[in-house]
Formats: structure tokens, sequence, C-alpha cells
């Protein structure tokens, strides 16, 4: 009775497919790792606190699934800072796209200051928050500021009225991203292609219905990136507002994130049901950048 063998370019095909895939898994492993670590790890261990009766100081104390979200909904500062996180999301959103495609058009031109304006208007984005946070603190400072001998005498402060803190945190937001999402635009910009716009100038349009019919049309994905970009981040606003304001005055600028860490950390110590607004917080993160894309989807697309 004969074996048969299989033949040896099959076995040096079979061998080779073997080898080329342990690569691709020793190539994935760090990257799968770092995920696995970093952000389901941590994801399955805040659905558990938000699931338990987690205290900062005892830790796990047993199953306590309906009490957390229900504290979480019920506390008194819950909708008041997801009306004002909201406020706060639709106003500089609005500001850093319009400014972000404003600042595009500008600097798109050919000409001789176009370069120091793409520099001086990216330089911000260079700094770090934390950092931009504090070095706006002292300008906002009523005793430390370059403003304060004039704050003192009209007797206004940045900070000390519940507008005048959202407004100058929008204003640092806006100083300090406005470069960056110029970048993008002027990349969404320099995508569209030249004979698009010569069509449109062979047809008689206008500079605004050029702009119109053909700049923001062609510029919906990058609308949509900047768009979930802009809403995530300001949804999850943290660092501005703990540095210059503590959420204050009277808690009037109390973002989401703000509320789970004075939660977690602060008063109650109370990681279960910190767990818990933080669940929500990423479910509705998730709903809301799902209405985005669907919203910025072309017509066409299924």
């Amino acid at each position: 009775m004969s074996v048969e063998t299989a033949p040896p370019r099959t076995r040096q095909s079979a061998r080779r497919s073997r080898r080329e895939a342990l690569q691709g898994w020793a190539y994935a492993a760090p990257t799968a790792l770092f995920v696995l670590f970093v952000f389901i790890v941590p994801l399955l261990l805040v659905f558990q606190m938000s699931a338990s009766d987690w205290s900062l100081l005892g830790g796990d104390q047993g199953w306590n699934l309906p009490e957390n979200y229900e504290k979480a909904v019920l506390h008194r500062l819950f909708w008041d800072s997801i009306w004002f996180t909201l406020k706060y999301t639709v106003i500089t959103t609005v500001l850093l796209i319009g400014l972000g495609l404003g600042l595009a058009l500008l600097v798109q031109e050919s000409t001789r200051w176009k370069s120091i304006l793409r520099t001086s208007f990216l330089v911000p984005s260079a700094l770090g928050l934390a950092s931009a946070s504090l070095l706006f603190y002292v300008l906002y400072s009523p005793y430390a500021g370059p403003f304060a001998d004039l704050m003192r005498s009209w007797g206004f402060t940045f900070l000390g009225t519940p507008d005048g803190a959202l407004w100058s945190t929008v204003f640092l937001i806006v100083w300090r991203y406005a470069g960056f999402y110029m970048l993008l635009m002027l990349v969404g910009l320099q995508g569209i292609p030249e004979d698009v716009y010569e069509a449109a100038r062979i047809d008689g349009a206008s500079r605004w219905q050029t702009f119109r019919d053909v700049t923001v049309p062609l510029l919906r994905p990058t609308f949509a990136l900047t768009t979930v970009m802009c809403v995530t981040g300001s949804l999850l606003a943290f660092e501005q507002f703990y540095i210059l304001t503590k959420g204050g005055p009277d808690n009037s600028t109390m973002t989401v994130v703000q509320l789970i860490y004075n939660v977690a950390f602060q008063g109650q110590n109370h990681l279960g049901i910190a767990g818990a607004l933080s669940v929500i917080v990423l479910l509705a993160l998730i709903v809301i950048n799902v209405f985005q894309l669907r919203a910025f989807r072309r017509p066409d697309e299924s």
C-alpha cells in the first residue's frame, strides 16, 4: 500500500503561509495588548463599578445595579451639568468649525504671507490644554493678571459670573484649537480637484455659488470628521473647567465629566455612582456619534 505525499512545492507554500500568519500575529500583538489593557479592561471595570456598591476606600461591596443608576440620574447636579455641557458643545462646535473653515480659506490663497499665517494660527495647538488653561488662568486673574488693575477699577471679573466663566473658557478653547481645525479643513480643501472649480467658473458661477454648491458639498467628509471630533471633545470637557472655574461660580460651569470626578473623588467618594454616570455618558456619545455620521452620509450611500 503506497502512501501519497504532498508535492514539495505545496508543503513549502503551506509553511510560508503559516510563517506569514505568525508574523502578522506578532506585528499585531503589541497593539492588541495595548487596546486590551488600556481600553477593554478599564471599560469592563467601569461596567463592574456601575453595577456594584463600590466605594473609593472599601472596594466592591456587592451587587447594586439599579440603585447606582437611580442615584446618578437623581443627583442634584446631573441635569444641570448635562444642559451646560450641551450648551458648551454647541457653542464650541459652531465656532471652531466655522472659524477653522474661514482660516483655511484665508491661508489657501497663494500669497506671500501664507506660510506665516499658517504657522501663526497653528502655534497654539502645540501647547497642551492644561498648560494653556493655566496660562489663561493667570491672564484672567484679578490679582496677578495683566488686566488686574483694569478689572479692579471696573469691578469686573472674567470668571466671576456664569456667563463670563463660560465665554472665557470658550475663548481659551477657540484660541487653542482653531489652528488645528484650520489644518483639517485645509486638507479637505486641497483634496477638491481644481477641475471642479474650473467647470464652475465656465458655467458662470459666482464665488458664493461656487462655495455653496461646490466647496461645501465636497467637504462633507471633512465636516463629518471635524464635527465628530469637536462634539466628542466638548462633551468630555474637563481640564479647562477644572483649572479655570472648578465648576463655579455656584456650579454653573459643571460639566458631566467634572461631575463624575467629583462623585468619585470628592464628597461621596463613591465609584459605583461615578461608574454609572460614565456608562451613561459612553452610551450617549455612541448615540450622538452614530447620529452625526448618519447626518453627514450622502443620500446614495447605504
